[in-house]
């Protein structure tokens, strides 16, 4: 029986694409004002593609780069990495991927853009406490005001952008993927 705790192949290979993609994702660096990826592209398809069983790619993503692989933006990788200022951004792929999972089985696929929009805040609450926590530790303290101003509110253009064009293309490829064969 398939669930999003017991996936079966197609699941677990759908899955490990979507990881695939999100690195790749991850290695792609748009100059703008500051430059962004397109890792939150790749999660927000994956939860798009995979619905509840998005946390796998996500999950497999964050144990490649923690075992050292360079999945990482920049190509880095390993736990001093992920435990960085920035990793709790990472880490709140998570629950993007969590929200969403519980978003579309209550609301049954119904709004599904507010409910990525809410991942989206979750992952920056996450990341901005994260980054303020660990940051302060290191170099200097820094104020939840500052943090905003370096780690979200330069990304959130780009990444409403990139949650509409998760949309679009994850809708396109689920509509493909209706037409396969068992």
């Amino acid at each position: 029986m398939r669930t999003a705790l017991r996936p079966d192949v197609k699941t677990l290979i759908r899955a490990a694409l979507c990881a695939a993609l999100i690195v790749v994702c991850s290695w792609i660096s748009i100059p703008w004002m500051v430059p962004f990826t397109m890792q939150t592209f790749a999660v927000f398809f994956a939860c798009e593609v995979m619905g509840g069983a998005a946390i796998w790619p996500v999950l497999l993503y964050l144990l490649l780069g923690a075992i050292g692989l360079p999945v990482f933006s920049g190509m880095k990788g390993g736990l001093g990495v992920m435990l960085g200022p920035t990793g709790g951004y990472m880490i709140g792929f998570i629950g993007i991927a969590l929200l969403m999972s519980g978003w579309k089985r209550l609301l049954k696929g119904k709004l599904v853009t507010v409910g990525m929009a809410l991942g989206l805040l979750l992952c920056y609450l996450i990341g901005t406490v994260w980054f303020v926590e660990v940051y302060s530790r290191g170099a200097q303290a820094v104020s939840y005001a500052t943090a905003l101003s370096w780690c979200v509110l330069p990304f959130i253009g780009p990444d409403l952008v990139k949650l509409a064009l998760a949309r679009l293309v994850g809708n396109r490829v689920k509509l493909a993927l209706k037409g396969e064969h068992a």
